[in-house]
């Protein structure tokens, strides 16, 4: 449905992708993950015709965007990272121009903008000046313009950036709707919690490179260490951390240790050892390993980090 292949794109001296070459099959909700300046938005824009490669070449639905452009956008929609809708305009009125300049005419028209008010539980709202609407009201207005047309590959900008829980919400359960019915769906976002709900394949995307690709399992054995342990800090904890670091990394920040075993050093050599040294086993979490751990591991920063 989507093809990168080999694609360059620089802004001065700023590499913002860097020779990504990347496919997404028809029916994948694929989602691009990676901290703000990483080169989502321009992959996105590049996908979307909005801007053309320096070098490579792109492609939807067998498309070339780049020669082909008219016919490639056909098949697509875009939700933009910044709302694009008109605010002294009805609800309505920016429906029917949306349409409008995807080509629905007449009755067409009005049944899409009907179809869409009802998908984005705004029907009541049909008639109001968009900036009436609160963000969350306005993201899901601006994803019912991207989809009038019914587009067979449908692009998601960090579509839920300043969105309250029930709009993020409804957004994920129509978005999910739509990747049953058939659509593909490419989101990009910097949360890991939205990738890892919604998306059947990840792709984590730094400084224009896609640095990793796969399921969320797939993903997760790329880390070096299966289990994560947590604990204070504190006195009591100081020998076992002196005794931990020769079977797996341990860090400590703001007060909490981390222990990352290796493979080798079972969870039951760990627990031995804390009983052995007196320490209650209330003190410790454990937890599988994360989109955020494997980020930290590919990259060294914090997801959220800009």
């Amino acid at each position: 449905m989507l093809a990168f292949a080999n694609v360059t794109k620089r802004f001065g001296r700023i590499t913002a992708l860097d020779d990504v070459s990347l496919t997404i099959a028809p029916g994948e909700f694929f989602g691009l993950l990676g901290p703000n300046g990483a080169g989502k938005t321009t992959l996105m824009s590049l996908a979307a015709g909005l801007r053309a490669p320096d070098s490579g070449t792109v492609t939807v639905a067998g498309q070339p965007i780049a020669t082909n452009g008219a016919a490639a956008r056909r098949n697509l929609g875009l939700v933009p990272q910044t709302i694009a809708l008109f605010q002294e305009l009805t609800a309505e009125e920016n429906l029917r121009i949306f349409g409008g300049l995807q080509g629905l005419r007449g009755a067409a028209l009005k049944a899409a903008v009907d179809d869409a008010f009802a998908a984005a539980q705004l029907t009541d709202r049909r008639r109001s000046l968009v900036w009436t609407f609160s963000g969350g009201m306005q993201r899901r207005l601006n994803l019912a313009a991207a989809l009038l047309h019914k587009p067979k590959l449908l692009l998601c900008d960090e579509p839920t950036v300043g969105v309250d829980p029930q709009s993020r919400n409804a957004i994920f359960e129509h978005l999910q709707r739509l990747n049953h019915a058939g659509v593909t769906i490419i989101y990009s976002t910097h949360y890991m919690e939205e990738a890892e709900r919604l998306c059947s394949r990840i792709g984590i995307i730094d400084h224009g490179k896609i640095l990793a690709l796969g399921t969320l399992d797939d993903l997760l054995t790329k880390l070096p260490f299966e289990d994560e342990i947590t604990f204070p800090a504190i006195a009591a904890t100081a020998p076992l951390a002196a005794q931990l670091a020769g079977h797996g990394e341990i860090a400590t920040v703001d007060g909490t240790s981390r222990f990352r075993p290796r493979p080798a050093y079972p969870l039951s050599a760990f627990f031995a050892l804390t009983e052995s040294l007196g320490l209650s086993p209330r003190l410790f979490v454990s937890q599988r390993p994360t989109l955020e751990a494997l980020f930290l591991h590919l990259t060294g920063r914090n997801l959220r980090d800009a």
